[in-house]
């Protein structure tokens, strides 16, 4: 593999392109606007910038990498020459069904198409296209140029070949690829979600205060980040969406998204990408406090 697509220049999108660029890959990042393609070069550029203040690259390293990265907002265009595809749209499954049917008419009948999809079938997806034994999921995590797990998520009918071909390909992007099968919210998203909304319904019904699960999280179970704070930066709407592929999968209702939660992606209190959920935000600063509502 030399050329690698990635569709959609948001916060994974633009962190996976940065590790394929900077592993030496042609990169073509597609949008469906320019202005967010450019806000993602941007990104990709200060975060190029903090490995180049940390010794980890070299001035000339930083600039071979965003070389390697082109843009395109078509996405003919976008796909036409690569040999995989990582599509990092919405977490939206109608979305990334259509994306799919697209991009298999599209791309070379060779290339494998992945999804960073957190939780949505790859079953499902790979039924909309001409080659599931082709499709595969490439869960990332954020921030992804850090860290080091990629989930691994065999669908249905993903090949032997080429779930070999991608675990070999995340360990030489210097990850750790981690192989799970296709049930719901995979491995990483079935245990972190019941998590974050156990402590979303301990806000809720009065049990402790928003600070206060933090600390108990952070200090007694050694989480580098309390599930609330957590919830904040993963978004409070994708935390939504997850835990309804949950319960819609399993129908157990111990994945009901807790009221509370529902709430507040309904009044568009999102987290960090809204400035406020749990915690208040400050804009251009890494300062946070206690949302006002949830003071005592």
């Amino acid at each position: 593999m030399k050329h690698i697509t990635v569709i959609g220049s948001g916060t994974m999108g633009n962190g996976i392109a940065h590790v394929f660029a900077q592993n030496e890959f042609q990169v073509s990042l597609v949008d469906i606007k320019e202005e967010f393609l450019q806000k993602a070069l941007a990104t990709i550029g200060k975060n190029l910038d903090r490995q180049v203040g940390k010794g980890i690259l070299t001035l000339e390293q930083k600039e071979a990498t965003l070389g390697r990265i082109k843009t395109f907002t078509q996405l003919e265009e976008g796909v036409k020459s690569a040999d995989l595809i990582v599509e990092a749209a919405t977490e939206n499954m109608s979305i990334k069904l259509d994306l799919f049917r697209q991009i298999d008419d599209l791309a070379p009948k060779s290339a494998i198409l992945a999804t960073n999809t957190s939780s949505i079938s790859i079953t499902k997806i790979a039924a909309v296209t001409n080659r599931p034994s082709q499709v595969i999921g490439m869960h990332f995590m954020n921030p992804v140029p850090v860290m080091k797990l990629v989930e691994v998520i065999r669908g249905y009918a993903t090949s032997d070949e080429v779930t070999k071909q991608i675990m070999d390909l995340s360990k030489g992007l210097g990850k750790v690829p981690v192989e799970v099968n296709d049930y719901p919210g995979f491995v990483a998203n079935r245990i972190l979600m019941p998590m974050i909304n156990e402590a979303i319904y301990s806000l809720y019904e009065g049990v402790a205060g928003v600070e206060e699960i933090d600390t108990v999280m952070k200090l007694g179970m050694a989480h580098p980040m309390g599930p609330l704070q957590l919830a904040d930066f993963i978004g409070l709407d994708v935390c939504l969406s997850i835990l309804k592929v949950l319960h819609d999968g399993f129908g157990n209702p111990k994945y009901a998204p807790c009221p509370l939660l529902v709430n507040m992606v309904e009044a568009g209190y999102k987290g960090v990408k809204t400035g406020e959920g749990f915690y208040h935000y400050t804009p251009g600063s890494k300062d946070s406090q206690v949302a006002a509502r949830f003071k005592k």
